[in-house]
This record gives C-alpha cells, sequence and structure tokens, in this order.
C-alpha cells in the first residue's frame, strides 16, 4: 500500500495530464455539439488506454522496488550484484553513485585493514620482545629472598599478566585464530590457573577451598585457562586478606569461582563485561582498564561458553562458567 501511494505521488503529474487531456476532449467535442457517444468512447478508449500503461509501469516499477529491497538486506560488502536495469537518467546518475560510493569503501576499508595489521604486528613483536627482559628479572629475583623480592616478583607477574592480555587482544580480532578445541580434563586447567597465583595466596592469607571436580568439558584449554586466571586475578584483587576463594562445579557442568571480597555494586554488575567499564572498584582502584571480564565474555563466547556473575556490595562476587552452553566439534 505504501509503494502504490508513494508511485501516485511521484507519477502526479503523468496522472493529472492524462485526466486532463479527457477533459479537453470532452469540452471540445461538446462544443461541436457532437453526438455523446462520439464524445465518450474516445474518452474511454483513452482512459483504457492510458490506465494500461500506468498499470504495466507500475508493475515494473514495483519489481525494481522488490530488487532492491532484496539487494538492502545485504551488507555493503555482499553488494556485488548488478542493480536494476536503467530506465531513466535519473537511475544512471543514482547507479553511478552508487558504484562511487562503493569504490571509496573498498578504499578505505583496505586502508583501515592494513594500518590494523601493521599495529597488531607491531605490538606481537613488542610483546614477545618484552617477554626477554621479564623473564631475566624473574631469574635475577629467584636469587633473592626477602619481602621486596617477592612483592616485585608478584609485580613482575602482573606485567606478564597486561602482556598476555594485549596478546590475547590482538588474537580476538584476527582472521587467524589458535584455537584447539578437543575434550579437556578440567581439573588439569584449573590446578595451572591456581598455581600461578599461589605466591598471592600465601602472601594475602587467603584460604582456597578447591576439591577436584572430576569432569572433562569440550574446550581450548589454554584460551580457557586464560579465563580462569582472568577471574582468579580479579578475586584476589579484590579480596581482603585473611579472605576465602572457593573453586567448585555446579550441575551440569557450570564451574563457579566464589570470593569473600568487597563485591560489585548493583548498579555496576549488569555492565561489568563491557568493554573499558571500571565501575565503583575501579574508579576506587585506579589501576583497572576494563578488559579483563570484557576478553572473559569475549573468549567465552568464542569458545562456546557462557559467562555469569551475580554478587552485592560487601559480600563477595561469584562468576560462573557455563561450559555446555553451546555443543562445539572435536578435533
Amino acid at each position: 500500500m505504501k509503494f502504490l501511494v508513494r508511485y501516485a505521488k511521484q507519477h502526479r503529474l503523468g496522472i493529472v495530464v492524462l485526466f486532463l487531456f479527457c477533459i479537453i476532449f470532452l469540452i471540445v467535442f461538446l462544443l461541436y455539439r457532437l453526438p455523446v457517444g462520439a464524445v465518450l468512447y474516445p474518452a474511454f478508449l483513452c482512459g483504457v488506454v492510458g490506465l494500461s500503461l500506468l498499470i504495466y509501469d507500475c508493475n515494473r516499477a514495483y519489481q525494481k522496488h522488490c530488487r532492491l529491497q532484496d539487494i538492502l538486506k545485504l551488507s555493503a560488502t555482499l553488494i556485488e550484484q548488478p542493480l536494476p536495469a536503467i530506465d531513466s537518467q535519473l537511475d544512471a546518475d543514482y547507479q553511478q553513485i552508487i558504484r562511487q560510493l562503493r569504490e571509496e569503501q573498498k578504499r578505505l576499508e583496505n586502508r583501515k585493514n592494513l594500518q590494523f595489521s601493521d599495529m597488531v604486528d607491531y605490538f606481537t613483536v613488542w610483546a614477545h620482545q618484552i617477554k626477554t627482559p621479564i623473564a631475566s628479572m624473574r631469574l635475577s629475583l629467584q636469587n633473592e629472598d626477602s619481602e621486596l623480592s617477592r612483592r616485585l616478583s608478584e609485580d613482575l607477574f602482573r606485567i606478564e599478566q597486561y602482556v598476555e592480555m594485549v596478546l590475547c587482544y590482538l588474537r580476538l580480532d584476527s582472521e587467524y585464530t589458535d584455537y584447539v578445541i578437543r575434550e579437556q580434563d578440567l581439573d588439569v586447567i584449573i590446578k595451572q590457573a591456581v598455581r600461578k597465583f599461589s605466591g598471592q595466596f600465601i602472601r594475602k592469607k587467603i584460604r582456597l577451598k578447591y576439591e577436584p571436580v572430576n569432569a572433562s568439558v569440550v574446550t581450548d584449554e589454554k584460551w580457557l585457562q586464560f579465563v580462569l586466571e582472568q577471574v582468579l586475578s580479579n578475586a584476589l584483587k579484590y579480596t581482603p586478606d585473611g579472605g576465602t576463594v572457593c573453586i567448585d562445579m555446579e550441575r551440569p557442568h557450570t564451574l563457579c569461582i566464589r570470593d569473600t571480597g568487597i563485591g560489585i555494586a548493583p548498579e555496576d554488575l549488569p555492565r561489568i563485561f563491557e568493554k573499558g567499564y571500571t565501575g565503583y572498584n575501579g574508579r576506587n582502584d585506579k589501576k583497572a582498564t576494563g578488559l579483563g571480564l570484557y576478553l572473559c565474555r569475549r573468549i567465552c563466547k568464542n569458545l562456546g561458553h557462557g559467562i555469569t556473575a551475580n554478587s552485592s556490595f560487601d559480600s563477595g562476587t561469584v562468576i560462573r562458567i557455563h561450559l555446555e552452553q553451546k555443543r562445539l566439534e572435536l578435533e
């Protein structure tokens, strides 16, 4: 119905001219006092012919409209099929504009991809190069056993985490991924993640409550371990000395990491997985990046898992990783 209204508005001049010609015929024939039949018959023929042509043109316009609507459903990168046939100079002008815009878009996209590729290459090289001085400093600190050396080792560990976060962030948007999806022993992944934070558990006297979950999961070991490390890092960061971190399994296949930390404000809870969102705790900490949980959500989505959070202020946080949200193919 909208099409017919728009078509009538677009061709209103031709419709008005058709009826105007019929009226002119009627007036002229009447002025010459011709029989009524001789007046109405040619007017009727003109109306039928004009209406037939109008219906034919309306049908062609509707077919073109449907064709353009089908093209409209495609993304800009997929619009490679030819546009409808050119019926007027106006159509030719519009299609020329579309072709120029498409070529400009391709040029901008190629330039953007090249710039992004250069940036990824630079930061990838930087991340790998910085691991050398980090390893050297760690070896130097291993020869000492003092409170200062232990604190420096923890700071060095956080630097390593940030480097891994940079590499993870770059790889997420890369067209090449290194996911190796297969059945994994979940306890092995958990123990590897916990072992990295053993020093912080000891220094802050935080109790770890963990019993083997005796479960397997179809996932990528390295990427799931990164998610667990980010969650444990947050739990240790916001849990005061003497607190507790609990790792257990909820059925069916939901891994839970609970802490007795400061919790998350209710107004922040719906947004903690957003990119760059730090919330009340992050603003107080002054060092939060708002990328850790964002990366966790992106990785879980890529792995076919889910991640959710429950918390209230001053009562701890529960992070749940839903390991059977979507079936994945074994490699």
